[in-house]
């Protein structure tokens, strides 16, 4: 199973707990995971050991450092964000498959189904946190966008791609035109360009299951009329994303889900111990 990750300096701890969690939902398969990023990571060799110890193979992907250098950046989108639009041109071409995932995830159950999924000639299979908005909010995301074929306005921090598609599809071209032309409509500026220029392209799967934004259980709870409450989600859920500027490693966050993330946290750092 492949899985690809793109990230800096200041979030590989993160990385490992969500590892972590990967390895001990998903015990009997083996992990190839693709780590890009622009500069070889300050822990690379607290990564490998890591792994090794988790029995996962680890691949660091070098980045060209002035690609993105252009695109609309904040802190809270650093460049990184932008690696996986153009992931399928630095990994290797025998690569067919790969499940692309942000750090601020952890997987409480497996992941097998979601990566043999079938999705025909789709580029991306991905979840859509639409349901928590309105018609008009959805909408104006696709004027915004100018993209009026998407089913819907999909979330980029869980995306199974389609690599043999992607690489005929996705050029770097269209990407940064899209940018340049668009740059200031851009609000969340990867899943923007993703959605605006490849939104009619992706399989759309539950979000309940496969991108369950932890800070929305009280509307999970609602929109199943009281069937997605914790003891459901700790059962089926299986991609538990803490969306947001608020995030589980901080000392002041307190959601429903803080303890079990600092749980696996914990258990990973043990590891290193």
């Amino acid at each position: 199973m492949n899985l690809l990750f793109a990230i800096d300096d200041n979030v590989t701890t993160q990385l490992l707990t969500c590892l972590y969690s990967i390895k001990m939902n998903t015990p009997n398969e083996h992990f190839s995971v693709y780590v890009i990023q622009k500069d070889k990571l300050k822990a690379t060799d607290e990564i490998i050991e890591f792994c090794q110890k988790m029995d996962i193979d680890y691949h660091a992907v070098l980045v060209d450092p002035k690609i993105f250098e252009d695109a609309p950046t904040t802190d809270r989108y650093p460049e990184t964000i932008y690696y996986r639009l153009l992931a399928h041109e630095y990994l290797p071409e025998d690569v067919h498959r790969i499940l692309y995932m942000d750090v601020d995830i952890l997987i409480i159950n497996s992941l097998v189904d979601l990566y043999n999924l079938d999705i025909g000639d789709s580029l991306y299979a991905a979840a859509s946190h639409a349901a928590f908005e309105n018609d008009v909010t959805d909408a104006m995301n696709k004027i915004r966008l100018g993209n009026y074929e998407a089913e819907s306005y999909y979330n980029s921090g869980v995306l199974l791609m389609n690599l043999d598609s992607i690489r005929k599809a996705v050029k770097a071209t269209d990407i940064f035109d899209y940018i340049k032309k668009n740059k200031l409509n851009l609000f969340l500026p990867d899943q923007d360009v993703l959605n605006g220029l490849y939104g009619h392209y992706i399989t759309k799967i539950p979000d309940e299951i496969y991108n369950y934004d932890a800070r929305m259980s009280s509307l999970y709870t609602a929109l199943g009329k009281g069937k997605w409450n914790l003891d459901w989600v700790i059962e089926n859920t299986v991609v538990l994303h803490f969306c947001g500027r608020d995030k589980p490693w901080k000392d002041d966050y307190n959601s429903r889900y803080a303890g079990l993330y600092k749980h696996y946290a914990h258990r990973a750092a043990l590891l290193m111990k």
